[in-house]
Order: C-alpha cells, then sequence, then structure tokens
C-alpha cells in the first residue's frame, strides 16, 4: 500500500504552490468575515436595538449553519471531489456576506447569518483537506499552519477597517468588504485552483466505497479518534468563538474606549498569526504531546491572566497570549484531523470534526450572551471558559496515544513483507 504523504505529492511544484496560495488568501477572506460580526456588533446592536441575549443570538446564528455545512460538504468533497464544493461553499458565504448589512429585521439578520456560516463551515473543512492533500506527509503541519495563519491576518484587517470607519452607521461597510471579496476570489478559483491530485489518485486506483457516516467515523480502529477529536475541537472552538465574537464588547464593559478596543483585537489576532506558524513548524519536528500540551497550558495561564487584568496593557499582553495559544491550538488540531483520516474519508473526517467543534463555537456565544444578560461581570464571563479548556486538553493528549492513520499503514505494510 502507498504511503499518503506519496499520493498526496503534486505533480509540480506550480500546482503546489497555486493550491496554498489561492487557499491562503481564502482563509484570509474568511478570517475577515468571522470576527466581522463582533467588530460591527457594538454599532449594529445600538442602532437596531438589540439586548445582550438577541446578540448571542446573531453571533450564533452564522456558526449553526457552519454545522451542517461542515458535515455536508465533507462528505460530498469525498464523492465527487474537493474543487466543486469547495467552490460553491465560497459562493454561499460570499452573497450572503453581501446581503447582512441590508437586514432590517432581527428574523432576517439571523437568517442570512446562518447561511453565511453555512458556506464558510462547507469550505473550511475542505481547504484544511486540500493543503493537507499538497504536501508530503513531512510538511503538513506547516502547510496547514501557513494556510490557517490567514485566518487571523484576516482578523487584523477587520480591526484595521473598523478603526478607519468614523461614523457609526458605517459598520455596513464591513460587509460589503467581506462579501465581495470571496465573490472576486471564485473566478479565480475556477480556472486556476487545481483538484486534489491526492483525491483524483485515490479514485483512479480504487473508487470509493460508498460506506455509512458511521462506519467511515466509528468504525472499531476510528472510534476513540473520532470521540477524542470531537471533545477536543468542541471545547477549544468554544473558547476561540467566545473571544472572536464578544473580546470587544468585554473590552468596552471593562472601561476601555473603541480605540483600546480596536488595538487589544489586532494584538489577539497578531497574537494568533505568529502562534500558528511557529507551533505549526514545532509540530512537524518536535515531540507533538509536549506541544499541545504546552499550548493548552498556555491557553489556561493567558485565561486566568484576562481575567484579572486590570489595566490596557496588561488586558493586551494576555489577549495577545491568548489569541497565540488558542487559534495556534485550532491550527493543530485540523492538521490532526487531517492525520488522522485517510483519503477517501478526510473530508467525511475533517468535517465532521469541524461541525462538532462548531456547536461548542455556537455554544460560546450564547453563554457569553446570558452571563451579560444577567449581570454577571465581564471576569465571570472569561473564567467560564476554563472548564472547557481542560476538557479539551485532556482529549487532545488522548488522541496523540493513537497512531495517525499513515503510522498504521507503515506498521501494516511492514507486516505484509515480513
Amino acid at each position: 500500500m502507498l504511503k499518503d504523504a506519496e499520493v498526496a505529492s503534486p505533480s509540480s511544484k506550480i500546482g503546489m504552490i497555486i493550491t496554498l496560495v489561492l487557499c491562503f488568501i481564502f482563509a484570509i477572506i474568511e478570517g475577515f468575515d468571522l470576527q466581522s460580526m463582533g467588530v460591527a456588533a457594538p454599532r449594529m446592536k445600538a442602532e437596531m436595538l438589540l439586548n445582550s441575549t438577541e446578540m448571542g443570538w446573531v453571533f450564533s446564528a452564522a456558526v449553526l449553519g457552519t454545522l451542517p455545512g461542515a458535515m455536508i460538504a465533507g462528505r460530498i468533497a469525498d464523492s465527487i471531489g474537493r474543487k466543486k464544493v469547495f467552490i460553491s461553499c465560497i459562493l454561499i458565504f460570499g452573497l450572503m456576506s453581501l446581503l447582512t448589512p441590508f437586514a432590517q429585521q432581527l428574523n432576517t439578520l439571523l437568517l442570512v447569518r446562518f447561511l453565511t456560516g453555512l458556506g464558510m463551515g462547507g469550505a473550511l473543512p475542505i481547504v484544511i483537506t486540500m493543503v493537507s492533500e499538497a504536501v508530503s506527509e513531512k510538511y503538513k503541519a506547516t502547510a496547514v499552519s501557513v494556510m490557517y495563519c490567514g485566518m487571523p491576518i484576516g482578523g487584523v484587517l477587520t480591526s484595521v477597517i473598523a478603526l478607519s470607519l468614523t461614523a457609526d452607521h458605517e459598520w455596513r461597510h464591513i460587509f460589503y468588504f467581506g462579501g465581495i471579496a470571496p465573490l472576486l476570489l471564485v473566478p479565480i478559483l475556477i480556472f486556476f485552483l487545481p483538484e486534489s491530485k491526492a483525491y483524483l489518485n485515490k479514485t483512479a486506483t480504487s473508487p470509493a466505497k460508498n460506506q455509512s457516516l458511521m462506519t467511515v467515523l466509528f468504525a472499531k480502529p476510528r472510534l476513540l479518534i473520532t470521540s477524542s477529536l470531537w471533545l477536543s475541537f468542541f471545547g477549544t472552538l468554544l473558547v476561540l468563538a467566545l473571544f472572536q465574537n464578544w473580546l470587544p464588547t468585554l473590552i468596552s464593559g471593562l472601561g476601555l474606549n473603541k480605540e483600546q478596543a480596536s488595538y487589544i483585537q489586532i494584538g489577539f489576532n497578531l497574537g494568533g498569526s505568529i502562534g500558528v506558524l511557529i507551533l505549526g513548524f514545532m509540530l512537524d519536528r518536535l515531540n507533538k504531546f509536549v506541544i499541545v500540551a504546552s499550548v493548552y497550558s498556555g491557553i489556561l495561564l493567558s485565561l486566568i491572566g484576562l481575567a484579572y487584568s486590570n489595566s490596557a496593557f496588561s488586558f493586551t499582553l494576555f489577549a495577545t497570549g491568548c489569541g497565540m495559544f488558542v487559534i495556534g491550538c485550532q491550527s493543530i488540531l485540523y492538521t490532526l484531523a487531517a492525520k488522522y483520516y485517510p483519503t477517501e474519508m478526510r473530508g467525511t473526517g475533517v468535517g465532521a470534526a469541524v461541525a462538532i467543534g462548531r456547536i461548542g463555537a455556537f455554544s460560546g456565544p450564547l453563554v457569553a450572551g446570558y452571563l451579560l444578560g444577567t449581570g454577571q461581570s465581564e471576569i465571570v464571563v472569561i473564567a467560564s471558559s476554563i472548564p472547557m479548556i481542560l476538557l479539551a486538553a485532556i482529549s487532545a493528549l488522548i488522541l496523540l496515544r493513537k497512531p495517525t492513520h499513515s503510522a498504521e499503514e507503515k506498521d501494516n505494510l511492514k507486516i505484509v513483507t515480513t
């Protein structure tokens, strides 16, 4: 049996570079849209007369849409190919982002954001799959981390644009940009993005078997893998979504002004970019167990520091550290998900993990909105995420005790040859 790294090697360096560059650009656009609602929220909330609980539902609507998006798109991508599904998802979330500022009623806004999430959720597991299949096994973590680095860069871009907006009604401009950019990317992807060579080779040599979803995810070799991945995704994405959506509001509640809030948001995302690159590079070269344990320890310390910060400087410092560890950790989980499922079911496996993670991301903003709505302090909101990070850390460390699918294939090959 050929190793996945051999199958996944692209026919030329040009095809690999094109795939990585286009996926990186997409990651910037999705990162921008993921945080656009959080940045626009204070002005939108005042204009539409929404309370904290209603804003929690607005934040969570897009996240809720990512659940079926990730699951369905990943499953379809394993059947008909990565490229077609990827482009369709980008088209959906671009159109819906563009429609967001035109929503006048709460129910309409919730529907538009749900459909935005449907497209975003479908695109994310496919882009992770395509990037991991574009490079050899040795560089998967580095490649996924470089791609995922675009997410926090997009978040920084959101904050930069927010700083340039002077009038309160100009929050709409954030969504104009967030909708037009992916629509402009679509024709470029149609003409230049190559289909995954790993997928093409796998379907040519052994056509995909029509395995049920339960078999793909919970067959005996993958039961513990899938369960551990799901818990890790859930807890980590809960914390990430809470901060992506509520950080500007939490900062304002602590008495800091809008300009300080924007700079703290930039620090959170810049820290994430640095963390993603460094941790992805380290994951390919050093002991994975030690790295993952250290990253989750860093998240815990950052959360505790944020909860007890009493100045703009300390809040910025710990927000940057939190971004570095929690965004970097999410990149690590995406890499592990791609490593633990073979080519013929990678879209399904990664999509399911992303979907379960989005349940955590859906819960995070709602919990924050509920706590703030009942009069709890910003410190309580931040501290409430700590138990979930502990659960995610334990699950990730259990996962690392299992071999990846490529390691299992090596062992099987040794048995056959002897």
